[in-house]
């Protein structure tokens, strides 16, 4: 009789196929896909993806700095770390001109980094922009002691030889007047100085105000976690020249407004010491 039919192999398809020669692959399947041809080329995409990595680690530190993930110390290191890179990366011409821009970048790549965007808008670890209070207190406190007999009012010793306050009548509050702090103070001094007189022989471009303006701040908040005249204004003119180009240069106009404020701002300083 009649054989059953044979089954398919295949899952039967309505329409029959037929490679199209024209639309095959031109290029060899195995072979490894260069995004570049040159030197310069793979440079460029190297330096695009440091940058691209930069921001992804920026963000997790700042989350992890929220969470209180890590110390106060670590964040401030490794967030100026990222933020010298980060710069440095973008000093090269060719790279920024290819990067136009943080929100471009971003943009173009799917990222949403806002932790990390406003660091690198601000150019400034968290802790050095916003200083905690309780950092200089411990910093003070743990750098100077004292003998037995000045903080006891011991009758072994004269009365006139046992230091009091004279108001209370009680133990004075250790002095942050120490050699440690004394050369806070004067590295502080001497970075206000340094910048105004960069500004007096005519240094206005990002690349020479910056670092310099940076080294005020830090140095400052060393001293004091006063808010103190004038201190916002460090910040804010940090921020402005953060947002300029490498080689951007300030106005004639600017540059005495940075120099009246800064002026300002040391005279605040100074009178925090007093």
């Amino acid at each position: 009789m009649y054989s059953s039919p044979r089954p398919l192999s295949y899952a039967p398809t309505p329409y029959s196929y037929t490679p199209n020669t024209s639309l095959s692959a031109t290029i060899n399947l195995d072979e490894e896909v260069k995004l570049s041809t040159n030197s310069t080329e793979r440079d460029l995409y190297d330096s695009l993806a440091e940058i691209y990595s930069i921001i992804i680690t920026l963000d997790g530190l700042e989350r992890a700095y929220i969470k209180d993930s890590i110390t106060e110390l670590e964040y401030t290191e490794t967030c100026s770390r990222l933020l010298k890179q980060y710069a440095s990366n973008l000093s090269d011409e060719s790279v920024a001109r290819e990067f136009i821009d943080l929100e471009t970048f971003k943009r173009t790549w799917g990222m949403e980094c806002p932790r990390a965007t406003e660091r690198l808008r601000v150019g400034l670890p968290a802790t050095i922009s916003h200083p905690t209070p309780t950092a200089n207190a411990s910093h003070a406190s743990s750098s100077t002691s004292y003998p037995p007999h000045l903080t006891s009012t011991s009758s072994a010793y004269p009365h006139h030889l046992v230091p009091t306050n004279s108001s209370t009548n009680q133990q004075p509050h250790p002095s942050t007047n120490t050699p440690s702090s004394g050369s806070l103070i004067l590295l502080a001094t001497e970075n206000f100085i340094t910048f105004l007189d960069a500004l007096k022989l005519g240094l206005l471009s990002k690349d020479q105000l910056h670092p310099l303006l940076s080294e005020v701040i830090q140095s400052v908040n060393k001293v004091t976690d006063r808010d103190f005249e004038g201190r916002g204004k460090i910040i804010s003119w940090l921020i402005r020249l953060n947002g300029m180009r490498a080689q951007e240069e300030l106005g004639e106009g600017e540059a005495r407004e940075l120099m009246f404020e800064m002026d300002g701002a040391y005279a605040g300083f100074k009178a925090t010491l007093s």
